[in-house]
C-alpha cells in the first residue's frame, strides 16, 4: 500500500454550481519529472479504486515505465482518497455531497499539475473504466496539450444500458434497513453484500463462468468465489463514497460542458491526440460496438478489441495475457 500525498486546491466551484470547500486530490508518482516536463503520464483511478490498484501497468520495462516517464495517479474525487462524502464535513458531506462530473475531475487535475509542476504538456492520459472516461475528458477539454490518449474498458459518454446496469448496483444498496437515506449509524453491510453479488455477474463473462476460472484464483466452487471474493469486497468502502462514484458515471458525457455544451460530435472530434481505444470483446457494460461509434467521430483514433473473456476485468491487470496487451499499444503511443 502507498500512502497519497494531498493537494490542497482551496473553495472549488463545481459544474453543478456548488463549491467544493477546501477540495482535496490524494496523488501519487512514479519516476521523475525531466527538464523539459514533457514525459508526463496521468493514470486516474477506477470506480471503487484508489492509487493503490494502479500498479499493475506500471513497472520497469513497461509502457509506464517510472525510469522514463513522470507518472502521476490521481485520485478520482468521491473514492474516499480525494475529496469524498466519507471526508468532507457538514453540510456537504455525507449523502448531502454534491455531484462531481469527470469535468470537474480534470479541470481540478489540470489545476494540480500546474500548481505543482508547473506541467503544461501531456505525453499519455489514460485508464481503465472510470480512469478510462477521464482520459477521454483529458483529451477533448484540452486537446492541444494531450499527445496521446487511450481508454481501456470506458467510454466518453455513459450509454442507456449502462446506466440502468447502475441503477440495478445502486438499488442493491439503498434497500438496505440500515441505509437511513446516507445518515447510517454503521455501513450498511447487507447493501454492500448484495452490490457484491449484483456486479460478479456483470463484471465477467458469460464464457468466464462456464470455463469454472474461478478456479485459476483458488475457489473451491462457484459459492466459494462469490462469497470470498465478492460478498465482501465493498466492506472496505463507504457507502456514500459508491454511490457519489455511481452519479459520476452516470453523468460522464463529453460534451456536457461549458466548452461543448452538449455536441457530442463537436467533443469526439476536438480529440486530436493519437488515440487507442480498447474495449474488452465480452464487457457487458463497456460493448465495442459504443466504442467503435466513438472512434468513428475521432481523427486520430484506432479501435483495438480485447479479445478476453475476462469481460470488464480484461483492462483491469487480472490477467497476464490481457495486460500484455495493453501495455503493448500503450508503447506503440508513446514510441
Amino acid at each position: 500500500m502507498t500512502t497519497a500525498k494531498i493537494y490542497n486546491a482551496g473553495d472549488f466551484v463545481l459544474q453543478s454550481g456548488l463549491t467544493l470547500p477546501d477540495a482535496k486530490i490524494a496523488y501519487v508518482t512514479y519516476g521523475e519529472l525531466n527538464a523539459a516536463k514533457d514525459n508526463v503520464i496521468v493514470y486516474p483511478t477506477r470506480y471503487a479504486g484508489t492509487h493503490n490498484e494502479q500498479p499493475p501497468l506500471i513497472g520497469e520495462g513497461m509502457a509506464l515505465d517510472p525510469a522514463k516517464y513522470f507518472i502521476i495517479v490521481p485520485n478520482t474525487l468521491g473514492n474516499g482518497a480525494s475529496s469524498s462524502p466519507s471526508n468532507t464535513p457538514a453540510p456537504l458531506g455525507g449523502p448531502d455531497f454534491p455531484l462531481v462530473t469527470h469535468y470537474d475531475n480534470v479541470i481540478l487535475q489540470e489545476r494540480m499539475l500546474k500548481d505543482l509542476w508547473g506541467i503544461e504538456q501531456i505525453r499519455l492520459v489514460c485508464g481503465w473504466s472510470m480512469g478510462g472516461q477521464q482520459s477521454y475528458h483529458w483529451a477533448a477539454i484540452f486537446p492541444d496539450r494531450v499527445r496521446a490518449m487511450s481508454c481501456f474498458c470506458g467510454q466518453a459518454i455513459t450509454a442507456p444500458h449502462t446506466h440502468v446496469f447502475l441503477e440495478g448496483v445502486k438499488y442493491a444498496l439503498i434497500t438496505d434497513p440500515a441505509w437511513m437515506n446516507g445518515y447510517y449509524k454503521e455501513q450498511p453491510w447487507r447493501g454492500f453484500t448484495a452490490q457484491g453479488r449484483v456486479w460478479a455477474g456483470w463484471a465477467l463473462s458469460q464464457e468466464w463462468y462456464r470455463r469454472e476460472m474461478w478456479r485459476e484464483l483458488g475457489f473451491s466452487s462457484l459459492e466459494d468465489y462469490l462469497k470470498r471474493a465478492w460478498d465482501g469486497a465493498y466492506f472496505p468502502r463507504d457507502a456514500n463514497d459508491m454511490l457519489s462514484l455511481i452519479a459520476t458515471w452516470q453523468a460522464c458525457d463529453i460534451s456536457d460542458n461549458p466548452i461543448y455544451n452538449g455536441d457530442r460530435t463537436a467533443a469526439l472530434g476536438a480529440i486530436t491526440a493519437k488515440a487507442i481505444i480498447m474495449p474488452g470483446r465480452t464487457d457487458f457494460y463497456f460493448p465495442p460496438e459504443d466504442n467503435a461509434a466513438e472512434v468513428a467521430q475521432m481523427p486520430n483514433a484506432e479501435l483495438r478489441v480485447i479479445e478476453s473473456v475476462w469481460g470488464h476485468y480484461a483492462g483491469g491487470g487480472k490477467a497476464a495475457e490481457d495486460t500484455a496487451f495493453v501495455d503493448a499499444a500503450l508503447k506503440e503511443l508513446l514510441a
